[in-house]
């Protein structure tokens, strides 16, 4: 009997109103399936710092759900970066995502965007590499740590086997999960598993899932990140740029398709996407066998 499924989810920080509308309709939909935890993303140069902690705030205010922060330390100071660390302690935070950030513009998408062990030199007094920022935070509290990983390589770091020796400095710092940056070729992320595990890397290795909500989109993010677009996925979406009803539906299926073809490679746990909305990651869960346990209790008191 294979184990139960756990998911977690990442969420922007909403810029106006109507974002924040969006972003709150799509947590009270997904809260309900009892993530692990959720991430709120952090400008890679730290740009939405202060939306950042306010989304935080209120989902530590307004739900139950485990909340965790990005942390960048492109663009400032050590001790600015660990007293924000230690305000969010303060506040109820026991879990990061720690990522060295991008120069401004040159990130990617989601918790592994960000976060190649590469030394910058534009912030004096800052934290180099990523994997000083795992070590400064954990020497702040015994945070519970997530770093990025990339199973077909960071455009920066030119190889596969750099990132993994960039990831193996992290969990040596103190980092206890990876989050891959979104792939669709599942033999990408596999290989990258079986790497891990023969350079004896034993933290969990979580497979970071992207609903394809619209194909330009993920083009220019996977033009950023370095990810690949297999032709037979470019195939599926052809010919609906005017059809968003059949995009859903494909997008729902190749997805569905995804985290079942890893589930048979024993992979358990998935961070998703979402890109602040709820419907496909939702449908996704439900594919995987999640269930809203609000209703559940309801059901059974």
């Amino acid at each position: 009997m294979s184990k139960a499924v756990e998911v977690s989810f990442e969420f922007f920080p909403p810029s106006d109103d109507a974002a924040a509308a969006n972003l709150w309709a799509a947590v009270e939909r997904l809260a309900p399936l009892r993530p692990r935890f959720v991430s709120v993303t952090y400008g890679a140069d730290g740009s939405t710092r202060s939306r950042t902690h306010e989304c935080v705030l209120r989902i530590l205010r307004d739900t139950q759900l485990v909340v965790a922060p990005h942390l960048t330390c492109i663009g400032a100071p050590c001790q600015e970066i660990e007293d924000i660390a230690q305000d969010y302690w303060r506040h109820g935070v026991r879990h990061v995502v720690a990522l060295r950030g991008d120069l401004p513009a040159a990130g990617a998408v989601g918790a592994a965007a960000p976060g190649v062990d590469t030394p910058r030199v534009d912030t004096p007094r800052g934290y180099a590499y990523a994997s000083d920022l795992v070590r400064g935070l954990a020497a702040v509290a015994p945070f519970e740590i997530s770093v990025a990983a990339y199973p077909e390589g960071h455009p920066e770091s030119g190889t596969v086997e750099a990132d993994l020796e960039n990831l193996q400095r992290k969990i040596d710092a103190g980092a206890r999960r990876a989050i891959t940056q979104f792939f669709f070729d599942t033999d990408h992320f596999l290989r990258y598993r079986d790497r891990c595990a023969a350079r004896g890397i034993t933290a969990p290795i979580v497979p970071g899932i992207l609903p394809i909500t619209r194909f330009p989109q993920l083009l220019r993010f996977a033009g950023r990140c370095g990810a690949s677009i297999p032709d037979w996925l470019r195939r599926r979406f052809e010919g609906l740029d005017d059809d968003p009803e059949t995009r859903r539906l494909i997008a729902a299926n190749v997805a569905i398709e995804q985290v079942q073809q890893l589930r048979q490679h024993g992979v358990e746990e998935f961070h998703f996407y979402t890109l602040n909305r709820a419907e496909l990651t939702y449908a996704i869960c439900h594919a995987l066998g999640l269930r809203p346990q609000v209703l559940r209790e309801a059901q059974v008191a």
